[in-house]
C-alpha cells in the first residue's frame, strides 16, 4: 500500500508537470514539465524518508521557513516577470527565485526551528500562569560558614523576618567540622559555635533547614561552591563575608549581608542627642574617653578620660560611618562633671 501511494505521487507529479507546461506553452517545453515534475517527487520522496527521522520542532521550523520563502519569492518574482516578454526567461526566472528563496527559508528554519526549545517554552509558560496565579514566595538562602559561626543568624529566624528555606551545604557542615577539631583554640571554640547555632536554627519552628549533599568536585574553594549552588538553585546567598559578597554579585547572584543589616538596624543618633554611656578605657587622643552602645558602636568622648570606668551623659556633637562601621563623637555634659565630681 505505502509504495502504491508513491508510485501514484510520481504519475501525478509528473502528469501534473506535462500538462501545467503544456497548457501554458506549447508542445516543444512539454516534456521539460514531465521531467520537472518527476524530480519535484523524487525530491519529494527523499524529504519524506528524512523528514521520519527528524524532530517535530525541526520540521515544523522548516515548515514555516519553506512557507515563508516561498512567498517573499513569489513578492519578488512577480513584478520582475512583467518586464520580460519571453515565456522561457519569465519560467527561469520563476523557478530560479522560488527555488533559491525556498531553499534558504526552509535551511534557517529547520536550524532555528532545532534551535529553539519547545519544552522549556511550555515550563516558562506555565511556572508565568501559576505565579500570577499563586503568592510570591522569596527564594531560598544558601548560607556560609561566616554567617554560621557569627551565630546573629538564630536570633533573626527567632523573630520570623525570615520566610523561606535555608540551604545549608554538606560542604559547609565539612568546613565547620573541620574548624570544631582544629588544633587551635580559639578556632575550635568558633568551630563548636556554629555548629549549635545551626542545631538552634533547625530546633526553630518557624524556620526550614535544608541539608543539601549537592556538591560541585571540579571546583576546590568553599566560597567558589556557594556561588555555583545558588545559581543552580536560583537561591540567593546570607553571608557576613565582604570578598564572597563581591565574588557573587559579579556571578549576578543575590546576596544579602547580616553585617549591612545590623547597621541598618543599629538606633539613629544624631548630633545635639543625649546619651547615658559607661566610659570603659581610653581613646588615643589626649584626654579622651571610649565607651560603647549596645549593638558595638563605638563613642569617642572628648574630655572622657578622668572617667573611666563611670557611666556618664554626654552629648553628641557629630557622626562618622566609615567602612568599618559607625563612629560617635561626643562632649561630657556640664551636669555629668558636676554629678561625678560632688
Amino acid at each position: 500500500m505505502y509504495l502504491l501511494m508513491r508510485s501514484l505521487l510520481v504519475i501525478f507529479a509528473a502528469a501534473s508537470g506535462y500538462l501545467i507546461v503544456l497548457h501554458i506553452f506549447d508542445n516543444t517545453l512539454a516534456f521539460a514539465g514531465l521531467a520537472s515534475g518527476l524530480l519535484i517527487s523524487v525530491l519529494a520522496l527523499i524529504f519524506e524518508k528524512r523528514v521520519r527521522r527528524t524532530p517535530l520542532r525541526i520540521v515544523l521550523g522548516g515548515a514555516i521557513g519553506l512557507i515563508l520563502g516561498l512567498t517573499i519569492a513569489n513578492l519578488l518574482t512577480y513584478p520582475l516577470m512583467l518586464k520580460f516578454k519571453s515565456g522561457y526567461v519569465e519560467l527561469a526566472v520563476y523557478l530560479v527565485t522560488n527555488i533559491i528563496v525556498g531553499y534558504l527559508g526552509l535551511s534557517v528554519g529547520m536550524k532555528k526551528g532545532d534551535e529553539f526549545d519547545w519544552h522549556k517554552t511550555v515550563k516558562q509558560f506555565t511556572e508565568h500562569r501559576n505565579a500570577e496565579a499563586a503568592p510570591r514566595s522569596a527564594s531560598p538562602l544558601v548560607i556560609d560558614t561566616s554567617v554560621i559561626i557569627d551565630g546573629r543568624i538564630a536570633e533573626v529566624c527567632e523573630t520570623g523576618f525570615i520566610d523561606t528555606s535555608i540551604i545549608v551545604p554538606q560542604f559547609v557542615l565539612r568546613e565547620l567540622q573541620h574548624i570544631a577539631d582544629s588544633p587551635d583554640a580559639i578556632k575550635r571554640t568558633r568551630g563548636k559555635r556554629g555548629l549549635d547555632v545551626l542545631k538552634q536554627i533547625q530546633a526553630n519552628e518557624k524556620t526550614v533547614v535544608e541539608i543539601t549533599d549537592k556538591d560541585f568536585p571540579d571546583i576546590k574553594e568553599v566560597d567558589s561552591k556557594l556561588v555555583a549552588l545558588a545559581k543552580e538553585s536560583a537561591a540567593r546567598i546570607l553571608t557576613n563575608d565582604a570578598n564572597l559578597h563581591k565574588v557573587a554579585e559579579l556571578h549576578g547572584v543575590k546576596v544579602l549581608n547580616m553585617n549591612k543589616l545590623a547597621t541598618a538596624m543599629k538606633p539613629v543618633v544624631l548630633p545635639g542627642e543625649a546619651l547615658h554611656i559607661l566610659v570603659l578605657k581610653e581613646g588615643k587622643e589626649h584626654g579622651q574617653g571610649v565607651g560603647y552602645l549596645e549593638d558595638g558602636t563605638m563613642v569617642v568622648i572628648d574630655n572622657g578620660r578622668e572617667f573611666v570606668g563611670k557611666t556618664i551623659d554626654v552629648a553628641i556633637t557629630s557622626v562618622l560611618q566609615t567602612t568599618g562601621g559607625r563612629m560617635i563623637f561626643s562632649k561630657v555634659k556640664e551636669e555629668s562633671k558636676k554629678a561625678v565630681y560632688q
